[in-house]
């Protein structure tokens, strides 16, 4: 197919998705890491919890979450009386299955007088386990705020909560879980671009690996990338995180160079959303994702105390 007829295919998509948006009062999200066609034609992108909370502060009856599994999950917790369907329903987030509610309920038996802190990138099951809900750019506070004589578990994701523990200096009891995407950067990788690239900025993210992140200049959830960048002064960054986010960065600073850190930094499952596939979930009302009401009210009281315990701005 032709770029004239790939354009105009798309034109027709987009505005297809716009009278069905219109007829179902729906609004769309995408996170940060979803294609740049998907990241346009959003009303919402950024970050999962960040999104979810701005739909539930719409008058929207439906939601289209344009990300993974968990991402919809939050969504619905947060915003039970809509719908919320996902273009692609096995669209799942790897590390986010490296723990189940079960395996939590067996850590939480070995310490059972310890606090749950679980990253937003887990199953609603293992968030109605948990005792306090977190995100990459909010994880440091939240551990802070707990008693120093209660122990922490950790979950499901390391390399964040040895940032943690560095940031906080509390011994966290870590769930082994990682984020393949982040682990795919490699350290020799960054030290060859910090080396043809002196002047550029190095920024990582939380979930890669230690060697990574000690070569960053700073280490940053992907709201907190956008964030620096648009009052920082550099003219070139290196990013270490899924390649999505620089198409957003670049909106951000037009007039500066991003470069991803690695070619190998793509989440398949971040890029199986499609425009013809948002077509179809709004056409057809799917893929509707629920969750239990049960463990939906556990699971919105660990994102509730999480938010209770952030700076009121």
């Amino acid at each position: 197919m032709s770029v004239v007829s790939e354009n105009k295919l798309d034109e027709r998509l987009l505005r297809r998705i716009g009278e069905l948006k219109e007829r179902r009062n729906a609004v769309i999200l995408a996170h940060n890491y979803q294609p740049d066609e998907i990241q346009d034609l959003a009303d919402f992108s950024g970050d999962s919890l960040g999104l979810s909370v701005q739909a539930s502060q719409t008058d929207a009856d439906v939601i289209v979450f344009c990300g993974v599994l968990f991402m919809a999950e939050t969504a619905a917790i947060l915003s039970p009386k809509k719908t919320v369907l996902m273009p692609e329903p096995s669209a799942g987030c790897p590390m986010a299955d490296m723990i189940t509610a079960e395996q939590l309920r067996q850590l939480k038996a070995k310490h059972p007088d310890a606090l749950v802190v679980c990253y937003v990138n887990s199953p609603a099951e293992v968030k109605a386990e948990s005792d306090y809900c977190c995100t990459s750019a909010n994880a440091v506070e939240v551990v802070r705020s707990l008693p120093a004589e209660r122990q922490v578990l950790f979950v499901p994701d390391r390399h964040l909560g040895q940032f943690v523990q560095e940031r906080t200096g509390r011994d966290l009891i870590l769930w082994p879980g990682y984020c393949p995407t982040h682990q795919f950067i490699g350290e020799q990788e960054v030290r060859d671009l910090r080396e043809t690239h002196p002047q550029a900025v190095v920024m990582a993210h939380p979930e890669c690996s230690e060697p990574v992140k000690a070569l960053a200049d700073e280490l940053l959830s992907t709201g907190q990338m956008l964030k620096f960048v648009r009052t920082s002064k550099a003219g070139q960054f290196i990013v270490a995180t899924e390649i999505g986010i620089l198409h957003a960065l670049r909106n951000a600073r037009p007039d500066a160079e991003f470069i991803a850190a690695s070619a190998r930094g793509v989440c398949p499952n971040m890029k199986k959303t499609t425009l013809d596939k948002v077509v179809a979930s709004l056409e057809n009302m799917q893929y509707e994702i629920t969750v239990p009401s049960d463990i939906a009210a556990r699971a919105r009281r660990s994102l509730d105390r999480m938010v209770e315990i952030l700076p009121k701005h």
